[in-house]
Protein backbone atom coordinates (compact mmCIF):
# COMPACT_ATOMS: atom_id res chain seq x y z
CA UNK A 1 0.00 0.00 0.00
CA UNK A 2 2.88 2.34 0.84
CA UNK A 3 4.35 1.77 -2.64
CA UNK A 4 1.00 2.60 -4.27
CA UNK A 5 0.82 5.95 -2.47
CA UNK A 6 4.44 6.61 -3.37
CA UNK A 7 3.59 6.14 -7.05
CA UNK A 8 0.52 8.37 -6.76
CA UNK A 9 2.61 11.08 -5.08
CA UNK A 10 5.20 10.87 -7.84
CA UNK A 11 2.47 11.10 -10.46
CA UNK A 12 0.94 14.17 -8.86
CA UNK A 13 4.37 15.77 -8.72
CA UNK A 14 4.83 14.98 -12.40
CA UNK A 15 1.68 16.90 -13.33
CA UNK A 16 2.57 19.85 -11.11
CA UNK A 17 5.86 20.43 -12.95
CA UNK A 18 6.19 22.56 -16.02
CA UNK A 19 8.10 19.72 -17.64
CA UNK A 20 11.54 18.23 -17.06
CA UNK A 21 14.04 16.48 -19.31
CA UNK A 22 15.34 12.97 -18.99
CA UNK A 23 18.87 12.63 -17.68
CA UNK A 24 21.63 10.11 -18.22
CA UNK A 25 24.21 9.11 -15.64
CA UNK A 26 26.62 8.37 -18.50
CA UNK A 27 26.06 11.79 -20.05
CA UNK A 28 29.42 11.85 -21.86
CA UNK A 29 28.32 8.66 -23.61
CA UNK A 30 25.40 10.73 -24.94
CA UNK A 31 27.48 13.70 -26.10
CA UNK A 32 25.02 15.34 -28.50
CA UNK A 33 22.32 15.22 -25.86
CA UNK A 34 24.62 16.97 -23.39
CA UNK A 35 25.85 19.70 -25.73
CA UNK A 36 25.46 20.10 -29.52
CA UNK A 37 29.02 21.46 -29.63
CA UNK A 38 30.17 17.85 -29.09
CA UNK A 39 29.10 17.03 -32.67
CA UNK A 40 32.28 15.83 -34.37
CA UNK A 41 34.38 16.54 -31.25
CA UNK A 42 36.08 13.14 -31.46
CA UNK A 43 37.24 14.08 -34.99
CA UNK A 44 36.03 10.64 -36.03
CA UNK A 45 32.72 9.07 -36.97
CA UNK A 46 30.73 7.81 -33.98
CA UNK A 47 27.59 5.73 -33.76
CA UNK A 48 26.11 5.29 -30.30
CA UNK A 49 23.06 4.16 -28.37
CA UNK A 50 22.01 4.75 -24.75
CA UNK A 51 19.32 3.10 -22.65
CA UNK A 52 18.17 3.92 -19.11
CA UNK A 53 15.67 2.02 -16.96
CA UNK A 54 14.83 4.22 -13.99
CA UNK A 55 13.16 3.12 -10.73
CA UNK A 56 12.14 -0.42 -11.77
CA UNK A 57 11.14 -1.14 -8.17
CA UNK A 58 8.03 1.03 -8.54
CA UNK A 59 6.52 -1.50 -10.93
CA UNK A 60 6.05 1.13 -13.65
CA UNK A 61 8.01 1.78 -16.83
CA UNK A 62 10.23 4.85 -16.90
CA UNK A 63 12.61 4.26 -19.80
CA UNK A 64 14.82 6.63 -21.77
CA UNK A 65 16.77 5.87 -24.91
CA UNK A 66 18.95 7.76 -27.33
CA UNK A 67 20.73 6.99 -30.59
CA UNK A 68 23.11 9.25 -32.44
CA UNK A 69 25.66 9.47 -35.21
CA UNK A 70 28.17 12.26 -35.72
CA UNK A 71 31.02 12.88 -38.14
CA UNK A 72 33.89 15.35 -38.41
CA UNK A 73 34.54 17.21 -41.69
CA UNK A 74 38.29 17.94 -41.70
CA UNK A 75 38.19 20.29 -44.69
CA UNK A 76 35.47 22.43 -43.06
CA UNK A 77 36.60 22.25 -39.41
CA UNK A 78 33.03 21.25 -38.71
CA UNK A 79 31.07 18.47 -37.07
CA UNK A 80 27.61 17.24 -38.04
CA UNK A 81 25.32 14.92 -36.17
CA UNK A 82 21.89 13.31 -35.99
CA UNK A 83 20.23 12.33 -32.72
CA UNK A 84 17.04 10.51 -31.77
CA UNK A 85 15.77 10.70 -28.17
CA UNK A 86 12.78 9.00 -26.62
CA UNK A 87 11.10 8.45 -23.27
CA UNK A 88 8.28 6.18 -22.14
CA UNK A 89 6.40 6.66 -18.86
CA UNK A 90 3.76 3.99 -18.29
CA UNK A 91 2.24 5.55 -15.18
CA UNK A 92 1.46 8.77 -17.01
CA UNK A 93 0.93 6.95 -20.34
CA UNK A 94 3.28 9.50 -21.83
CA UNK A 95 5.85 9.04 -24.58
CA UNK A 96 8.16 11.55 -26.21
CA UNK A 97 10.11 11.24 -29.44
CA UNK A 98 12.68 13.76 -30.67
CA UNK A 99 14.68 13.82 -33.90
CA UNK A 100 17.36 16.47 -34.14
CA UNK A 101 20.19 17.63 -36.41
CA UNK A 102 23.33 19.21 -34.91
CA UNK A 103 26.20 21.25 -36.35
CA UNK A 104 29.40 22.49 -34.72
CA UNK A 105 32.37 24.55 -35.84
CA UNK A 106 35.87 24.15 -34.42
CA UNK A 107 38.05 27.23 -33.97
CA UNK A 108 41.73 26.73 -33.12
CA UNK A 109 42.91 29.17 -30.47
CA UNK A 110 46.46 27.92 -30.06
CA UNK A 111 48.56 24.78 -30.07
CA UNK A 112 46.09 21.99 -29.21
CA UNK A 113 43.66 24.54 -27.81
CA UNK A 114 40.21 24.68 -29.41
CA UNK A 115 36.81 26.36 -29.10
CA UNK A 116 33.70 24.78 -30.58
CA UNK A 117 30.29 26.34 -31.21
CA UNK A 118 27.29 24.11 -31.82
CA UNK A 119 23.57 24.30 -32.50
CA UNK A 120 20.73 21.83 -32.86
CA UNK A 121 17.21 21.95 -34.27
CA UNK A 122 14.76 19.20 -33.33
CA UNK A 123 11.27 18.02 -34.13
CA UNK A 124 9.47 16.71 -31.04
CA UNK A 125 6.30 14.66 -30.69
CA UNK A 126 4.64 14.04 -27.30
CA UNK A 127 1.85 11.46 -27.02
CA UNK A 128 -0.36 10.72 -24.02
CA UNK A 129 -3.22 8.39 -23.15
CA UNK A 130 -5.37 9.78 -20.34
CA UNK A 131 -7.91 6.95 -20.19
CA UNK A 132 -6.24 5.26 -17.20
CA UNK A 133 -5.17 8.38 -15.33
CA UNK A 134 -6.09 8.85 -11.67
CA UNK A 135 -6.54 12.45 -10.49
CA UNK A 136 -6.84 13.76 -6.96
CA UNK A 137 -10.53 14.63 -7.49
CA UNK A 138 -11.28 10.91 -7.97
CA UNK A 139 -9.91 9.87 -4.55
CA UNK A 140 -12.32 10.20 -1.60
CA UNK A 141 -11.48 10.51 2.10
CA UNK A 142 -11.28 6.71 2.46
CA UNK A 143 -8.82 6.35 -0.40
CA UNK A 144 -11.36 4.89 -2.82
CA UNK A 145 -11.02 5.84 -6.48
CA UNK A 146 -14.14 7.05 -8.32
CA UNK A 147 -14.99 6.81 -12.00
CA UNK A 148 -14.94 10.43 -13.19
CA UNK A 149 -12.32 13.02 -12.37
CA UNK A 150 -14.07 16.04 -13.82
CA UNK A 151 -11.05 16.75 -15.99
CA UNK A 152 -11.85 17.85 -19.54
CA UNK A 153 -9.30 15.65 -21.28
CA UNK A 154 -9.72 13.34 -24.23
CA UNK A 155 -8.55 9.74 -24.11
CA UNK A 156 -5.59 10.42 -26.39
CA UNK A 157 -3.56 13.52 -27.13
CA UNK A 158 -0.61 14.43 -29.30
CA UNK A 159 1.45 17.59 -29.39
CA UNK A 160 4.23 18.43 -31.84
CA UNK A 161 6.68 21.31 -31.84
CA UNK A 162 10.14 22.47 -32.87
CA UNK A 163 12.94 22.84 -30.33
CA UNK A 164 16.35 24.54 -30.48
CA UNK A 165 19.59 24.06 -28.50
CA UNK A 166 22.94 25.83 -28.44
CA UNK A 167 26.32 25.10 -26.88
CA UNK A 168 29.94 26.15 -26.66
CA UNK A 169 32.90 23.97 -25.72
CA UNK A 170 36.56 24.72 -24.95
CA UNK A 171 39.36 22.19 -24.59
CA UNK A 172 43.09 21.73 -24.60
CA UNK A 173 45.07 18.55 -23.96
CA UNK A 174 44.07 18.23 -20.32
CA UNK A 175 41.06 20.46 -19.58
CA UNK A 176 37.61 20.98 -21.04
CA UNK A 177 34.72 23.30 -20.20
CA UNK A 178 31.32 23.49 -21.85
CA UNK A 179 28.12 25.51 -21.59
CA UNK A 180 24.83 24.51 -23.19
CA UNK A 181 21.29 25.86 -23.34
CA UNK A 182 18.38 23.61 -24.37
CA UNK A 183 14.82 24.68 -25.24
CA UNK A 184 15.94 28.22 -26.02
CA UNK A 185 12.47 29.25 -27.20
CA UNK A 186 10.76 27.47 -24.27
CA UNK A 187 8.17 25.73 -26.48
CA UNK A 188 4.60 25.17 -25.34
CA UNK A 189 4.10 21.47 -24.44
CA UNK A 190 0.49 21.63 -23.24
CA UNK A 191 -1.94 18.95 -24.46
CA UNK A 192 -4.91 21.23 -23.75
CA UNK A 193 -6.14 23.44 -26.56
CA UNK A 194 -5.22 27.08 -25.91
CA UNK A 195 -3.34 25.92 -22.80
CA UNK A 196 0.11 27.26 -22.00
CA UNK A 197 2.74 25.04 -20.40
CA UNK A 198 6.21 26.17 -21.41
CA UNK A 199 9.10 23.74 -21.30
CA UNK A 200 11.70 25.49 -19.10
CA UNK A 201 15.12 26.17 -20.55
CA UNK A 202 17.73 23.67 -19.41
CA UNK A 203 21.14 25.18 -18.70
CA UNK A 204 24.24 23.10 -18.16
CA UNK A 205 27.84 23.83 -17.24
CA UNK A 206 30.18 20.86 -17.54
CA UNK A 207 33.90 20.30 -17.53
CA UNK A 208 36.84 18.57 -15.96
CA UNK A 209 40.52 17.77 -16.02
CA UNK A 210 42.50 14.72 -17.13
CA UNK A 211 45.69 13.50 -15.43
CA UNK A 212 47.95 11.26 -17.49
CA UNK A 213 49.31 8.38 -15.39
CA UNK A 214 50.92 6.49 -18.28
CA UNK A 215 54.23 8.38 -18.44
CA UNK A 216 53.68 9.45 -22.03
CA UNK A 217 52.78 6.07 -23.53
CA UNK A 218 51.68 6.12 -27.18
CA UNK A 219 47.91 5.96 -27.56
CA UNK A 220 45.95 3.88 -30.00
CA UNK A 221 44.48 5.59 -33.07
CA UNK A 222 40.94 4.21 -32.78
CA UNK A 223 40.09 5.27 -29.24
CA UNK A 224 43.05 7.44 -28.23
CA UNK A 225 43.50 5.41 -25.04
CA UNK A 226 45.43 2.19 -25.85
CA UNK A 227 48.02 1.74 -23.14
CA UNK A 228 46.65 4.79 -21.35
CA UNK A 229 46.51 5.15 -17.60
CA UNK A 230 44.37 8.18 -16.81
CA UNK A 231 42.49 9.75 -13.94
CA UNK A 232 39.71 12.12 -14.93
CA UNK A 233 37.73 14.41 -12.59
CA UNK A 234 34.59 16.07 -13.88
CA UNK A 235 31.37 17.89 -13.02
CA UNK A 236 28.03 18.66 -14.65
CA UNK A 237 25.78 21.36 -13.19
CA UNK A 238 22.20 21.56 -14.47
CA UNK A 239 19.44 24.10 -13.92
CA UNK A 240 15.91 23.64 -15.20
CA UNK A 241 13.37 25.77 -13.39
CA UNK A 242 12.77 25.24 -10.54
CA UNK A 243 15.43 22.56 -10.02
CA UNK A 244 19.21 22.58 -9.69
CA UNK A 245 21.39 19.50 -9.86
CA UNK A 246 25.10 18.77 -9.66
CA UNK A 247 27.00 15.67 -10.74
CA UNK A 248 30.52 15.18 -9.38
CA UNK A 249 32.65 12.20 -10.25
CA UNK A 250 35.86 10.51 -11.22
CA UNK A 251 36.82 7.90 -13.76
CA UNK A 252 40.04 5.94 -13.93
CA UNK A 253 41.04 4.48 -17.26
CA UNK A 254 43.19 1.35 -17.01
CA UNK A 255 42.98 0.43 -20.67
CA UNK A 256 40.91 -1.43 -21.69
CA UNK A 257 38.82 -1.15 -18.48
CA UNK A 258 37.26 2.05 -17.12
CA UNK A 259 35.89 2.43 -13.59
CA UNK A 260 33.84 5.40 -12.45
CA UNK A 261 32.07 6.75 -9.39
CA UNK A 262 29.56 9.63 -9.38
CA UNK A 263 27.58 11.56 -6.81
CA UNK A 264 24.38 13.27 -7.98
CA UNK A 265 22.84 15.88 -5.75
CA UNK A 266 23.33 19.38 -4.44
CA UNK A 267 24.58 19.35 -0.85
CA UNK A 268 23.14 22.03 1.41
CA UNK A 269 24.58 23.38 4.65
CA UNK A 270 21.39 25.03 5.85
CA UNK A 271 18.07 23.83 7.24
CA UNK A 272 16.72 23.28 3.74
CA UNK A 273 15.81 19.76 2.71
CA UNK A 274 18.89 17.89 1.41
CA UNK A 275 19.07 17.28 -2.32
CA UNK A 276 20.87 13.93 -2.36
CA UNK A 277 19.69 11.89 -5.32
CA UNK A 278 22.02 9.00 -6.02
CA UNK A 279 25.44 7.43 -5.93
CA UNK A 280 26.48 5.98 -9.29
CA UNK A 281 28.98 3.25 -10.06
CA UNK A 282 30.23 2.55 -13.58
CA UNK A 283 32.31 -0.03 -15.37
CA UNK A 284 33.22 0.16 -19.04
CA UNK A 285 35.40 -1.62 -21.56
CA UNK A 286 37.08 -0.25 -24.68
CA UNK A 287 37.61 -2.87 -27.34
CA UNK A 288 40.44 -2.67 -29.85
CA UNK A 289 38.05 -2.32 -32.80
CA UNK A 290 36.81 1.11 -31.63
CA UNK A 291 33.79 -0.11 -29.64
CA UNK A 292 33.11 1.12 -26.10
CA UNK A 293 30.54 -0.50 -23.80
CA UNK A 294 29.52 0.97 -20.45
CA UNK A 295 27.18 -0.08 -17.66
CA UNK A 296 26.21 2.03 -14.65
CA UNK A 297 23.89 1.64 -11.68
CA UNK A 298 22.30 4.43 -9.63
CA UNK A 299 21.88 3.74 -5.92
CA UNK A 300 19.07 5.97 -4.65
CA UNK A 301 19.96 8.31 -1.77
CA UNK A 302 16.79 10.44 -1.78
CA UNK A 303 13.67 10.04 0.36
CA UNK A 304 12.24 7.82 -2.36
CA UNK A 305 14.71 5.22 -0.97
CA UNK A 306 16.56 2.40 -2.66
CA UNK A 307 14.03 -0.18 -1.43
CA UNK A 308 11.13 1.56 -3.18
CA UNK A 309 12.86 2.72 -6.34
CA UNK A 310 15.18 -0.16 -7.17
CA UNK A 311 17.74 2.38 -8.41
CA UNK A 312 18.40 2.78 -12.11
CA UNK A 313 20.22 0.73 -14.75
CA UNK A 314 21.94 2.30 -17.73
CA UNK A 315 23.94 0.95 -20.64
CA UNK A 316 25.77 2.66 -23.48
CA UNK A 317 27.36 1.30 -26.64
CA UNK A 318 29.50 3.39 -28.98
CA UNK A 319 31.47 2.56 -32.11
CA UNK A 320 34.11 5.00 -33.38
CA UNK A 321 36.00 4.87 -36.65
CA UNK A 322 37.65 7.19 -39.17
CA UNK A 323 35.67 7.64 -42.36
CA UNK A 324 36.26 9.94 -45.30
CA UNK A 325 39.58 11.39 -46.47
CA UNK A 326 42.22 8.64 -46.38
CA UNK A 327 44.94 11.31 -46.15
CA UNK A 328 43.80 12.03 -42.60
CA UNK A 329 44.40 8.49 -41.30
CA UNK A 330 47.93 9.25 -40.15
CA UNK A 331 46.85 12.47 -38.49
CA UNK A 332 47.07 12.91 -34.72
CA UNK A 333 43.56 13.91 -33.73
CA UNK A 334 42.79 16.63 -31.17
CA UNK A 335 40.22 14.56 -29.30
CA UNK A 336 38.47 15.87 -26.22
CA UNK A 337 40.18 14.87 -22.96
CA UNK A 338 36.83 14.24 -21.25
CA UNK A 339 35.09 11.25 -19.66
CA UNK A 340 34.49 8.23 -21.85
CA UNK A 341 31.05 7.59 -20.33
Amino acid sequence: MKKIWTIIALLLCTFSLKGQDMQYSQFYAAPLYLNPAFAGASEMTRIGVNYRNQWPGLGQTLNSYSAYIDHYLFNLNSGIGLIVNGTQESMANLSTMEVGAAYSYRLQLGFRSFLRFGGQASFVSRDANFSNMVFGSQIDANGNIGDFSGENLGADARHRFMDYNFGVLYNNEHVWLGLSAHHITQPNISFIEDGIAKLPMRLSAHGGVKFDLSNGMVQNFYNNTMGARELVLAFNYKHQDPFNQLDLGAQINLQPIVFGLWYRGLPTFSEALPNNESLIGLVGISLGNGMDIGYSYDYTLSQLSQANSGGAHEISIRFSFLAGDSNQKGRKVSMMPCFKY
